[in-house]
């Protein structure tokens, strides 16, 4: 059953024509639905067994596979697929934690650059097992090997060649 703001998603386009189909719409719907629930069940598994929340273990692991480890507050906004807008509290955990340092930028004093410590590293690496099996436990399981690639070729297509080299 849907509801006249359903539709109006549905239907409206200024130019008269249909522009979200029903099936596109539920997926859409099922995305958001899915990376909402499994992102909640992660981290209160995570925090539950003492590892790193999935966002802490983002930034740490955008730092890991930058250049010497570093990079400007800016950049790693831009890299993270978390919480850009919450940045500066997840680095203060980590920062709290020992897992990263606030350096000032050799180029230019007015900002920093954010270095993951060995501790950082660490911690991410003790995280990556039990995250690894959440994701097969909730999510991979449910797929073919065909599936997984043709949903893989979607996402890169919708986000147009991303530079992200974890996709």
């Amino acid at each position: 059953m849907s509801n006249h703001r359903d539709s109006f998603l549905v239907n409206y386009s200024p130019m008269g024509d249909s522009v979200l189909g029903d099936v596109q719409r539920r997926v859409w719907g099922s995305l958001l639905f899915c990376h909402a629930t499994l992102t909640r069940k992660f981290n209160a598994e995570l925090e539950q067994r003492g590892h790193l929340t999935l966002e802490l273990y983002d930034v740490l692991l955008a730092l890991e596979d930058a250049p010497d480890q570093r990079m400007t507050m800016s950049e790693l906004a831009r890299r993270v697929v978390f919480s850009p807008s919450g940045l500066t509290r997840l680095v203060d955990r980590l920062e709290r934690k020992g897992f990263v340092q606030r350096i000032v930028h050799p180029q230019d004093r007015r900002s920093y650059l954010c270095a993951l410590l060995p501790q950082g590293e660490q911690a991410r690496k003790e995280t990556w097992p039990c995250y690894a099996a959440l994701i097969q436990e909730h999510f991979a399981v449910h797929m073919s090997p065909d599936e997984a690639a043709c949903m893989r070729s979607v996402l890169h297509r919708t986000l147009g060649n991303p530079q992200n080299p974890l996709l």
